[in-house]
Order: C-alpha cells, then sequence, then structure tokens
C-alpha cells in the first residue's frame, strides 16, 4: 500500500480483523504448519480499503501502537502496513493496518466509562517480543 512512510504524520493502527475461539483457531494452526507469512496472505484480503478504515474510525479500533498483551506475539511485516497480533493462551488472532492519520481522530461514539466493564478496551501493552519478517 502506498503511504507506508510516517514523515510528518502520526502513525496510527487500525484493527482490520479480529478473531476468536475455533476461527482463531484455524489461522494459529496455519501459523504453526506455514508460518506468520502465510496468516497474512489469508486474513489480508479481509482488509476492505476505506470501509475498514472508516469502520475503524466509527467504533473506535484505531491505536497509537500495535495493542498486545503479554502473552502475544506481534510480527510487523518488512514493507509492508500490517502487523499480525495473536496469543495461543488466549485463542486470538488480530491483523492491523498501519495507517498516517491525523493527531486527533474523532470518534463517533463516546469512550466507555472506567466502572463500565463490559465495554472495557483491549490491552493497550506492547508485548516483550516482536518479530519483523
Amino acid at each position: 500500500m502506498a503511504g507506508y512512510e510516517s514523515k510528518n504524520r502520526t502513525p496510527q493502527w487500525i484493527s482490520v480483523v479480529f478473531l476468536q475461539g475455533p476461527e482463531a483457531d484455524a489461522v494459529l494452526g496455519l501459523i504453526d504448519r506455514s508460518g506468520a507469512s502465510a496468516a497474512f496472505d489469508y486474513l489480508q484480503p479481509r482488509d476492505l480499503g476505506d470501509a475498514t478504515l472508516d469502520a475503524a474510525l466509527e467504533n473506535g479500533y484505531v491505536y497509537d501502537r500495535i495493542p498486545a498483551g503479554r502473552t502475544d506475539h506481534i510480527i510487523e511485516h518488512d514493507g509492508s502496513p500490517y502487523a499480525l497480533t495473536y496469543s495461543r493462551t488466549y485463542r486470538y488472532v488480530s491483523l492491523l493496518r498501519w495507517h498516517p492519520l491525523e493527531p486527533v481522530v474523532e470518534r463517533a461514539r463516546n469512550a466507555p466509562r472506567r466502572d463500565d466493564i463490559w465495554a472495557a478496551p483491549r490491552s493497550t501493552r506492547l508485548a516483550e517480543r516482536t518479530v519483523t519478517l
């Protein structure tokens, strides 16, 4: 994708797809059998360009850095705007896309209250391991 350079822009990561349970198990198996590149190839067609960007902005799935927890693996595909995070412990796989957005992004809805446990965002802690392919 064009525009992957981050000069004079704030890099933002948007969620392309988030899979849990059996759907994630299939992708985790693909990673085990064929490597992370195969998972990138499998998940990238789910990126619908501007429609994906609009959905991420509307739903608040925009991050300053790749969201990941302690058990997550992060793989950035060299020369590509995509990053893959996955956790075998929690059985999920997430594909994110880097997009140069303006520093302030208007959210379509209010941020959840701190005491609203059902609306808590995914962890934004960086994983201890980042791999670049």
